[in-house]
């Protein structure tokens, strides 16, 4: 059985080890009944934050956990490293090696490797199916999910990357006026990529995007945000795996949210939620069922 190294009323707090030997938390629900249930990785953006932020996200976006839940999936919201600027196309896929009877890396673990940790780790949960996984994840957090496909086979049952920020898989050039760079560092916040054809246009490596999205081995389901200033770079991703794979499919919404997905309830308990929210979540559970047995 695996320890918890702490509890709430909602859930049981877990330490994975990460691939250097570090740990990273995650927050465990579990369904009623003894299992083995099948389980959701649940993931939110950029990295960091900290415990802080996990103890935060577990409860003022409880939500989309209880309907999962409902429907008889264990799920996690999981914290894990902060981004590194390029550094999933600048380092390549990570090497290991032995030296002096120790590990050697290529290059240091990135932050969907943590989300890969975290997999393998619920995987030998007493009360989870390891054959079962899924993935759901959104902004930064659902372009990992490809990141993650492209480097590591074998994980994942299905996935949906919800509004992802797939800027750096699909090698897409940011030249744009707006975006600044900062000590290496850019600052995209203000970019916009509104339709599929401007997206295509800046895709500067056709083949190397290829031979990622050659490394997608599950249905993933891409959801867009209609008047979000990155959809063109979300339906890209979503046609670009529609030529690789015939299981992927697309649905978008209006919604004034970034995150819609992930309803908030309030310090008070309230949940607010809209009939979109609630129809873009039963379609992800419905998205799963169909890929659950």
């Amino acid at each position: 059985m695996m320890d918890a190294f702490q509890t709430d009323e909602l859930a049981d707090y877990l330490l994975a080890e990460t691939l250097d030997g570090l740990y990273t938390p995650y927050a465990l629900r579990l369904p009623p009944g003894t299992g083995p249930h099948p389980f959701v990785f649940i993931a939110y953006g950029n990295g960091g934050g900290g415990f802080s932020w996990l103890r935060d996200r577990v409860h003022r976006f409880r939500h989309v956990t209880d309907v999962l839940l409902e429907a008889g999936y264990a799920c996690a919201w999981s914290r894990y490293r902060t981004e590194v600027e390029l550094g999933y196309q600048t380092g390549g896929p990570l090497k290991t090696d032995i030296r002096q009877g120790m590990e050697l890396m290529s290059r240091a673990p990135l932050e969907y490797e943590d989300e890969v940790a975290v997999l393998r780790h619920v995987a030998g949960h007493p009360a989870i199916d390891g054959e079962r996984l899924f993935h759901l994840g959104v902004s930064h957090a659902g372009e990992m999910l490809f990141k993650m496909l492209s480097q590591y086979a074998g994980l994942l049952r299905a996935g949906v990357a919800a509004e992802p920020a797939s800027h750096e898989f699909l090698t897409l050039r940011l030249d744009d006026p707006s975006v600044t760079t900062t000590d290496g560092l850019r600052n995209i916040e203000t970019l916009e990529i509104r339709s599929v054809d401007r997206a295509r246009a800046r895709i500067t490596d056709p083949g190397e995007v290829s031979r990622r999205l050659d490394g997608v081995d599950i249905p993933i389901l891409v959801l867009g945000r209609d008047q979000d200033e990155l959809q063109g770079v979300f339906r890209l991703t979503y046609d670009l795996l529609a030529e690789k794979r015939a299981d992927a499919e697309w649905r978008s919404w209006s919604h004034d949210i970034h995150g819609y997905i992930y309803p908030e309830t309030d310090a008070g308990g309230v949940l607010h939620i809209d009939e979109v929210q609630r129809e873009a979540l039963a379609v992800i559970v419905d998205f799963f069922n169909r890929h659950r047995a």
